[in-house]
């Protein structure tokens, strides 16, 4: 990247201009496109990440050679690889080492904020309202997302990725950490599904004690998971069938919309005390303290898993019928519960442009373009056509829509890894039929969501991608660093000792020493700002 000189000026006079050439140009009906006023192409330069399977230099993907097409502006990238992106994107906005913008951003909303503040990034308010027809549609169409990108000053700093698959608690991120029973064992041991958590524990006990494997060992693993906080691969899916549940976030909501604790509900007590009586019986993984994703992957490619969880079984054990999603249990108390996550195919800091950028006219025709909606289908899960690679999709002329290909035994990440482009885009429920196909892996989830778990899903909200004011966000982070340690601490040493009754009370008063009060006042305050409330 080079250094520009007075660029902070620079933007707010070329903001400035781009106002009176887009009122020009609606006088005129015409279309600015991104050649110079000679008629050379216009370039920009242009910060990003990609996959270590695809190309180092974006210009190799045919998304965006046909994009320079499209716009007649070229992109200059400076390119790293996932790992080592973020470090070399803050070292960039440290220094003052500026692109003209920063692509498939991976800002998260303090920075975002702190950005603006300091003005590295400038707001896109107005570029959004007169220069960018594309997202303006978007916006009309779904206008909660609004709402979501703009910042508590009221101004917009980032363009958003939109992917919408279901709606409501039918949407593909209703669960996260679904568990998958191995049914061979079932079948072999004469055994039914379980529908409570007792008929869980028996099935779990004949998994350790029948060599339902047939090899004359010892090594079936009853249940395995990975230790965390309710994320992806972790036991907390069981925590509903004691009360309100766990997600990964543990923030809660309940149809009258009063933001709780995940763990600190009587709920995740009895859960804990359930997980407790497993320990005891043998039936956890010994490992399930240490081991890491590499590893519970490696031992269910062996197929010696009972029970595990994950977002989708073909990582872990392959995509076969050995293993089928487990229903919700029927806990003790006759509670039978699927907790919903917070989660939602959105993400607020995808793109940003920066001050030095000096051709805000050339930029935002370029970033319009991500939102067609034909573009942001390929932007998101790849392409069609490329006579060198597999390809995504293939595009059908007739009706114009982008049909997913088999992926022929491919990993659908290592595909699409290789060959989209992410960034900024938005994928709405109506293009669906109409501009795209489902994804056969989606399509595939979403109705094990909707037949499985859906009609044991007790919540009628999720806690919304509130936009906190700088302030709120440091307090949530201070307290949350050390509580949910806390609670994963705490949560661990009760499944091995069962002490959760008699260290209770001196437990719920350390979380109110933590800060448990006040993260429960700014998250009301963000949910009723949020809901409207």
């Amino acid at each position: 990247m080079k250094k520009k000189m007075g660029k902070r000026s620079a933007a707010a006079v070329s903001l400035a201009a781009l106002l009176l050439v887009t009122a020009c140009t609606n006088n005129s009906g015409g279309n600015h496109g991104g050649d110079g006023a000679d008629g050379s192409k216009v370039t920009l330069e242009f910060m990003t990440q990609s996959s270590p399977l695809a190309p180092a230099d974006p210009n190799e993907k045919l998304i965006f050679q046909r994009m320079e097409e499209a716009t007649g502006i070229h992109i200059e990238w400076t390119n790293y690889t996932n790992d080592i992106f973020a470090e070399k994107r803050n070292l960039a906005l440290a220094t003052g080492d500026l692109p003209d913008a920063i692509f498939d951003a991976g800002l998260g909303d303090y920075d975002l904020l702190r950005l603006a503040e300091d003005g590295t990034i400038i707001a896109l308010d107005d570029i959004i309202e007169n220069q960018m027809p594309n997202f303006k549609k978007v916006l009309e169409e779904a206008p909660q997302y609004k709402a979501m990108i703009t910042a508590p000053d009221g101004h917009i700093y980032s363009l958003p990725w939109i992917e919408e698959l279901g709606a409501g608690k039918e949407s593909i991120h209703s669960v996260n950490n679904m568990p998958w029973i191995n049914v061979d064992w079932l079948k072999k041991l004469g055994l039914e599904m379980p529908t409570t958590t007792e008929e869980l524990k028996r099935v779990l006990i004949a998994f350790k004690t029948q060599d339902p494997n047939g090899n004359g060992q010892a090594d079936e693993i009853p249940m395995s998971f990975i230790n965390s906080n309710g994320g992806g691969e972790d036991l907390g899916f069981l925590f509903g069938s004691f009360g309100e549940g766990m997600n990964w976030d543990m923030t809660l909501v309940s149809n009258d919309g009063k933001v709780s604790f995940a763990a600190s509900n009587e709920g995740f007590k009895e859960g804990v005390k359930y997980f407790n009586e497993l320990y005891q019986e043998g039936l956890i993984d010994i490992e399930f303290l240490t081991q890491d994703w590499n590893t519970y992957v490696a031992k269910g490619k062996e197929h010696v898993y009972g029970l595990y969880f994950t977002w989708d079984k073909a990582n872990i054990t392959g995509m076969n019928d050995s293993y089928q999603p487990m229903p919700a249990l029927t806990g003790p108390g006759g509670i039978k519960n699927v907790t919903r996550t917070n989660g939602m195919g959105f993400d607020r800091g995808r793109m940003v442009v920066t001050k030095d950028n000096d051709n805000l006219e050339a930029t935002a025709k370029w970033m319009d373009k991500l939102y067609e909606p034909l573009q942001s289908v390929q932007n998101n899960w790849g392409t069609y056509g490329d006579e060198t690679q597999q390809n995504i999709f293939e595009f059908d002329e007739a009706s114009q829509m982008l049909k997913h290909l088999p992926l022929e035994g491919t990993a659908p990440a290592e595909l699409r890894g290789k060959t989209s482009v992410g960034g900024p885009l938005a994928i709405l429920d109506t293009y669906y039929g109409t501009v795209t196909t489902k994804p056969d892996d989606a399509a595939w989830r979403l109705d094990i969501l909707k037949n499985v778990y859906v009609p044991d899903m007790k919540g009628e909200h999720i806690y919304p991608r509130v936009f906190f004011s700088l302030e709120e966000l440091d307090r949530l982070s201070a307290i949350e660093t050390d509580m949910f340690a806390y609670v994963l601490q705490k949560r661990t040493e009760w499944i091995e000792n069962g002490k959760v009754d008699a260290e209770w009370k001196d437990y719920l008063a350390e979380l109110d020493r933590l800060g448990l009060q006040e993260w429960l006042q700014i998250k009301q305050t963000g949910y009723d700002r949020s809901t409207g409330q």
